[in-house]
């Protein structure tokens, strides 16, 4: 009966057919780089532009113009312009300058003794 098994599989009775299963391939293994490895992110309007760029050019970029969970449709720039105290536009990065962008924020929120404004 052993020889009948062997020629109906023909594989030997006694070894174990192999079977492959879809599974993630290990990194070295893979063709292409992984969106870490190129340096993406998920979101393309968290990159930031290696060739210099106007505050104007800057402030029409979308970083998100989609639905959120709840339905809404959201829009977030790239670049929030802020003016400084002499004048000056300034376009602060929605996610490199997160800290300054707060600060700012901060800032609109206090009268001109520096007490915190509640809406």
């Amino acid at each position: 009966m052993t020889k009948e098994l062997e020629n109906q599989n023909n594989q030997p009775a006694n070894s174990q057919a192999e079977i492959e299963q879809p599974v993630s391939k290990d990194w070295h293994s893979r063709e292409e780089p992984t969106a870490k490895e190129r340096n993406l992110t998920a979101n393309p309007g968290d990159r930031i532009s290696d060739k210099p760029e106007s505050v104007e050019e800057k402030a029409k970029q979308v970083a998100v113009d989609s639905p959120d969970i709840t339905g809404d449709h959201i829009t977030v720039p790239t670049y929030f312009v802020v003016e400084e105290p002499n004048g000056e536009k300034k376009a602060l990065h929605h996610v490199k300058d997160a800290e300054e962008i707060s600060d700012v924020i901060r800032q609109a929120r206090v009268d001109e003794n520096g007490n915190r404004i509640w809406w």
